[in-house]
């Protein structure tokens, strides 16, 4: 079981839906390579200068015509990789056209495997998410409230077993110094003990300050990207992270120069160790319903 962090707060267990068309797609690469990408898809607004936060911000509301198109283009960087993290996305509401963009991205990428994570409901106008886009099938799956005021979470992922297994923590964090180090506290109890972690996500804050000022600063982790990731147009701030454990070999890290939302992309390609190549991950099944 994963570990839980004394407070009210409970997480949830879930369960990867299922693409049964894309399941020939899954599992792991021969070579023992993960690519993984994490995305503030900012609900499929493109947003290319600061007055656009003005002028569009009626898009977080009412649907728009660009933002199908926009998703498409998300959709074909999104399906060179084998797990991704979507952060603001919508799960299927007035805004979205009744869409759920992570599923509706699932299916452009070709992903077998994706979960939402709905964290603030506000019913027909708008569902705020996370977002898994996975080759792989989880082993376990948690959901994960964060401290602090209702609206940000963790999706929690295990692959593998025992001391072996790879433990993958999606968040979307808080603008806020206090709260954040709050929800970093949570975050490092849940993944203490696990020797192969990564940690993906919009973490709103510098690599500095989570690997030497947060409460990750004693688990070793490294931050191979320290790009700037924001704003996408004219980038000036490293918000958007993937932090790897030393066990995980990196191969390759990229910003990517694609300024689809207010938040660039962030690549990196791991190589994993012998003993969580297949068949030490789980392999894929047809779902029985």
């Amino acid at each position: 079981m994963l570990r839980r962090w004394s407070s009210p707060r409970t997480a949830i267990p879930g369960r990867a839906r299922v693409n049964a068309n894309c399941l020939d797609d899954s599992g792991l690469p021969a070579d023992g390579r993960l690519r993984l990408l994490s995305f503030n898809i900012q609900v499929g607004i493109n947003t290319g200068r600061y007055h656009h936060y003005l002028t569009r911000s009626w898009q977080h509301v009412l649907p728009h015509a660009g933002r199908a198109a926009n998703l498409q283009r998300i959709g074909a960087l999104l399906g060179e990789y084998d797990l991704v993290a979507l952060q603001e996305a919508d799960g299927g509401s007035l805004r979205s056209g009744y869409v759920n963009q992570v599923e509706h991205l699932a299916q452009l990428g070709a992903f077998p495997y994706w979960y939402q994570q709905l964290n603030r409901n506000l019913g027909r106008l708008a569902q705020h998410s996370n977002g898994l886009l996975s080759r792989l099938e989880p082993q376990s799956l948690e959901d994960h409230p964060l401290p602090g005021p209702s609206g940000r979470g963790a999706i929690v992922m295990r692959f593998g077993e025992g001391d072996d297994a790879l433990i993958v923590v999606m968040m979307h964090l808080a603008l806020g110094t206090r709260v954040r180090t709050r929800q970093l506290a949570y975050i490092r109890e849940l993944v203490e003990g696990y020797r192969h972690c990564v940690l993906m996500g919009d973490m709103n804050t510098h690599a500095v300050d989570l690997l030497e000022h947060s409460p990750l600063r004693d688990l070793g982790l490294l931050a191979p990207q320290i790009e700037a990731t924001f704003p996408s147009w004219q980038p000036q701030r490293c918000l958007d992270h993937i932090l790897l454990s030393p066990s995980l070999t990196l191969e390759r890290v990229r910003v990517l120069p694609q300024p689809i939302s207010d938040h660039l992309p962030v690549a990196v390609e791991i190589r994993l160790p012998d003993c969580l190549t297949n068949p030490a991950l789980p392999v894929p099944m047809v779902p029985a319903f």
